[in-house]
């Protein structure tokens, strides 16, 4: 599975982005996806993630009631929608692609075997 996302940019305060990552190869819809990120100076963290049916969603706490993620099957995509944004969610974003993620494995970086190259969102107070 190859991995290409993007949808970042510059947005102030307040301001909504949507995040797209598109995926090759024919077994997508068999992947859970991830989204993590990367601050500057900062380790990478969990942000969201949906199981291959797209019917359970998980998020950190830092990003509920304001991010969601979604996911098109028939057009190897997951999204990230991302309202009322902060200065703190400035990062690079990254989407990942996984199999066979049980519950405690959800936000572990190191359980996910795909990446994206990551796409830069600035958030300016």
């Amino acid at each position: 599975v190859q991995l290409q996302a993007s949808g970042g940019g510059l947005v102030q305060a307040g301001g909504s982005l949507r995040l797209s990552c598109a995926a090759s190869g024919r077994t997508f819809s068999s992947y859970s996806m991830g989204w993590f990120r990367q601050a500057p100076g900062k380790e990478r963290e969990f942000v969201a993630a949906i199981r291959w049916s797209g019917g359970s969603t998980y998020y950190a706490d830092s990003v509920k009631g304001r991010f969601t993620i979604s996911r098109d099957n028939a057009k190897n995509t997951v999204y990230l929608q991302m309202n009322s944004l902060k200065p703190e969610d400035t990062a690079v974003y990254y989407c990942a692609a996984a199999q066979g993620l049980i519950l405690s494995d959800i936000a572990r970086e190191s359980r996910y075997r795909y990446w994206g190259q990551g796409t830069l969102v600035t958030v300016s107070s």
